[in-house]
């Protein structure tokens, strides 16, 4: 009796979301430079660089708010560079942009159900509604406070939470924690943690190297515009360049 041929190998599932070659320009200045990056399915990915690096313009290229002039961004096996911005929330990315871009004079709750301005599901906005309360339960104190008088902490709270409305697959988060005091960014990134342990898939911008390399699973350095390093998160948390340049260890 013959032994049983060994299962085939199977292929490992399509990245979430890749950027192959992107390049993109404000007017003639290119920003990002033939970028490349994957992230897979359940990660938090983190992008660190200093200031001008490119990391806010990748992301901006990612939702459609500066469209590349070259290369390919796909999402769920689709190319989406071309696609407009309310069209890729549709298809599942939510941005939380630096300074928080909140309606100001809009109430918590009214900035909340922007979030969710493609959906006509109300039973389900309400059920997001409230578990973004139960995720921060600040804003749920301050729901019908106007966004503007929130502080720096709770506006950051309410941008992520509008994010989340639109029940995306992957977020993508722009310097959560800067402004913040040491207390509030510990709380952010428990709740980022939490949020990708629901299920979310994250790609984090963040200033605070060493707390994004502590919570993401792959990390990428951008220098300029290019990816200069990209390792496992670990790893570049003690890579001797990546210590001095970005964690400020020597």
């Amino acid at each position: 009796m013959s032994a049983e041929a060994p299962p085939a190998p199977t292929a490992n599932p399509p990245a979430l979301l890749e950027l192959d070659k992107v390049r993109t320009f404000y007017g003639r200045i290119e920003a990002v430079k033939g970028l490349s990056i994957t992230v897979n399915e359940g990660e938090i990915v983190t992008l660190i660089g200093a200031n001008g690096a490119g990391k806010s313009t990748t992301l901006r290229s990612i939702q459609g708010l500066t469209k590349p002039k070259a290369g390919t961004i796909r999402f769920a096996g689709k190319e989406i560079q071309n696609a407009p911005p309310h069209q890729i929330v549709q298809m599942g990315i939510a941005h939380s942009p630096e300074g928080r871009r909140l309606f100001p004079r809009m109430s918590v709750r009214e900035n909340l159900e922007m979030g969710a301005f493609n959906r006509s599901d109300r039973e389900g906005i309400e059920q997001d509604t409230e578990h973004v309360y139960s995720l921060f339960p600040r804003l749920s104190e301050r729901r019908g406070q106007q966004a503007g008088t929130l502080s720096g902490g709770e506006q950051q709270m309410c941008s992520i939470g509008r994010a989340l409305m639109s029940r995306p697959k992957l977020l993508l988060l722009d310097e959560p924690s800067m402004g913040l005091a040491p207390i509030l960014v510990d709380k952010i990134f428990e709740i980022i943690q939490e949020i990708n342990r629901e299920g979310t898939t994250i790609l984090l911008v963040e200033q605070n190297a060493l707390i994004a390399l502590g919570i993401a699973s792959r990390g990428y350095v951008l220098e300029t515009g290019r990816v200069t390093l990209s390792d496992r998160a670990e790893a570049l948390a003690t890579n001797d360049e990546v210590r001095k340049a970005y964690l400020g260890i020597s």
